[in-house]
């Protein structure tokens, strides 16, 4: 299923975090709806491996640059970039995060501060930068948060933190914003079947956990994410701003 949004055409996203998982299948549907696409993430490999898929569906690659988020000298200097070669920025993905399991007793400084600077400190100083290139006609902005923000699975304090000031610094913007007419909205996916997913976490018990859990027992893969991440973007969405997204299949919040 690919929805068809024909606004899409000749606009300009940025993406971080976009050579796996949901970013990478959010890349392919950008370029689906004649996109350009520029992506930002610190694994050249998945890059490459993203560009030989699209190639595959006669889709031309997205515009890659390396990036390690934390650096967010960098990050800006992205930003400036791909705004003086296009003039104009109609939309950010803001999805690159981390999520090591780490338990209190064994958390460091600078484990906190690593996940802040790439789960929250990227996410606002890419929208700072964009400013002077978001389109006049207006703009939108996706964060990624996480379910994670309701349920606290055990050994991610850190990462449910930065979450937790993700759907924070979503509502401030968008009251900051609305009035250029930029659209800021949070999207929080449930356990979604990436790649990684698969290969680390999820075995025969987490998916009766997940059956159990969602209100409807199927299990959400990457490309389900990514049209929500189109309908945010898109001009169906133009009354929708300082909200967070569940897209979980109704999972029970206890």
């Amino acid at each position: 299923m690919n929805p068809r949004f024909p606004e899409f055409q000749n606009r300009n996203y940025l993406l971080t975090g976009g050579s796996n998982g949901i970013g990478f299948a959010t890349v392919e549907s950008l370029i689906r709806q004649g996109a350009s696409v520029f992506v930002a993430d610190k694994d050249p490999a998945g890059a490459q491996k993203l560009a030989e898929h699209l190639k595959s569906l006669d889709l031309p690659a997205p515009h890659f640059t390396e990036l390690d988020l934390a650096n967010v000298e960098k990050a800006q200097d992205w930003v400036n970039e791909v705004g003086k070669q296009v003039g104009c920025i109609d939309g950010i993905v803001n999805n690159a995060a981390v999520d090591p399991r780490i338990s209190l007793e064994n958390l460091k400084v600078e484990d906190w501060d690593l996940l802040f600077q790439i789960n929250v400190r990227s996410y606002n100083f890419i929208i700072k930068s964009a400013l002077p290139f978001f389109a006049e006609k207006g703009a939108s902005v996706v964060n990624f948060a996480s379910i994670t923000f309701h349920t606290a699975p055990q050994l991610l304090t850190t990462y449910v933190s930065t979450k937790g000031a993700v759907l924070a610094l979503t509502r401030a913007l968008a009251r900051e914003l609305g009035s250029r007419k930029i659209r800021v909205n949070t999207l929080s996916p449930g356990w979604i079947m990436t790649e990684r997913q698969l290969k680390d976490y999820v075995n025969e018990e987490v998916k009766d956990l997940i059956y159990r859990s969602q209100c409807v027992p199927e299990l959400i893969q990457p490309e389900e994410i990514a049209r929500v991440v189109l309908f945010l973007l898109s001009d169906l969405s133009a009354a929708i701003t300082g909200q967070e997204i569940l897209a979980d299949r109704g999972w029970a919040h206890s």
